[in-house]
């Protein structure tokens, strides 16, 4: 009772001359929401379609209408966006979430798990008086990019999963594999999750995984990776020895490497300055595996924006090595991985549970094709 009412649009049957982007926020404070609306309604290309207070109005909402990008915050009263997510998603088979949380300014463990969850993307909200300037700019670019991202409907993402991969992929006969190295940017936690989860446990080459995720996210990450697998999960450091059944996390402020130092293979941590600007950064760590290991290498180009890891994975390739490069039906982004697939440098692209299948490949007394 006494709460505002909930701005709703419903003309959905409008048809603009260029696409829009439908949004919808979700947050407890009037203020906030009066803020955002204003930020994202003066953005060619970007139009309010709910703003609503809690996560029930929300659902309500989804279940009528259609809507591309949903702003969630976490901390709400009633059901939080956490305990609201699983269902938003499902009632929404095709709209990108973006988590808006002061909860992310400290890279706190709800962000996290949000996103293994099924969010597409985080970003912190600033104290009251700072939504201008710099914050505007970011938070349209990023709905923009997540809703500009096609998606396929549930049900063919699911047929999409389920679908073995249609042609085998050449691995050398008798070839170890000694190394996995996995990239990922936005969409890649969940991505990452569901590779693991279907991971054939015989399977104990070690892996590096660099994620694009600030330094304070890392450890809390690492923490829920090691919820999924019996791997020891480590953010990496200096000297690491690069041991089989581990997986090393590149800290948020710098490039993991792995080097060799006689037979033992161990972690050099590098902050210099790359051509693509991320740091953490695939192409090095890439780079660094295909010198160490050579033909026992894989690559997995996981859902991201940009073209990170493509110089790298195309020094694996060349190494002998094998990449491979997430399907574009399963991806947030598809700019990482359809960098590699469109330079024709992975041997197959997949949804991610295939990939993994496809590693079994390597096994000892396994039929290779």
């Amino acid at each position: 009772m006494g709460q505002p009412q909930p701005r709703i649009s419903n003309d959905a049957a409008e048809v603009p001359a260029a696409r829009t982007v439908r949004v919808m926020l979700v947050d407890d404070s009037l203020v906030v929401r009066s803020i955002l609306e204003r930020i994202v309604d003066q953005q060619a290309g970007l139009k309010i379609c709910a703003s609503v207070a809690s996560a029930h109005d929300a659902l309500a909402y989804l279940s009528c209408e259609p809507v591309d990008v949903v702003v969630l915050d976490i901390e709400m009263p009633g059901m939080n966006g956490i305990d609201a997510l699983p269902h938003i998603l499902a009632r929404a088979e095709n709209a990108r979430v973006l988590i808006l949380s002061s909860n992310c300014v400290e890279g706190g463990p709800a962000a996290i798990e949000a996103l293994a969850l099924g969010a597409s993307d985080t970003l912190a909200k600033p104290g009251r008086g700072s939504f201008s300037g710099r914050f505007s700019e970011v938070l349209t670019e990023r709905i923009m990019m997540l809703g500009s991202q096609p998606m396929l409907p549930v049900a063919a993402r699911a047929t999409q999963r389920s679908a073995q991969p249609a042609a085998p992929v050449a691995i050398p006969a008798d070839q170890p594999l000694e190394c996995i190295a996995v990239a990922a940017s936005t969409g890649g936690i969940p991505a990452f999750s569901t590779f693991l989860a279907n991971l054939d446990p015989r399977i104990t080459a070690p892996i590096v995984l660099t994620q694009h995720l600030p330094d304070a996210f890392m450890e809390f990450y690492a923490r829920q990776i090691a919820t999924m697998t019996a791997r020891r999960v480590q953010v990496a450091a200096a000297g690491m020895a690069v041991e089989r059944g581990h997986i090393y996390l590149a800290p948020g402020d710098a490039h993991l490497r792995v080097v060799a130092s006689g037979r033992r293979r161990e972690i050099a941590l590098d902050r210099h300055p790359v051509e693509n600007g991320c740091c953490p950064s695939a192409d090095p760590m890439f780079a660094s595996v295909a010198e160490a290991y050579g033909s026992g290498a894989v690559a997995v180009v996981l859902s991201g924006m940009g073209r990170d890891g493509a110089s790298g994975a195309a020094r694996l390739r060349a190494a002998g090595g094998t990449v491979f490069a997430q399907a574009p039906e399963s991806c947030v982004i598809w700019g990482m991985p359809g960098a590699v697939a469109k330079a024709g440098i992975a041997a197959a692209t997949l949804n991610p549970d295939a990939i993994a299948l496809m590693l079994g490949s390597f096994l000892p007394g396994r039929d290779k094709k």
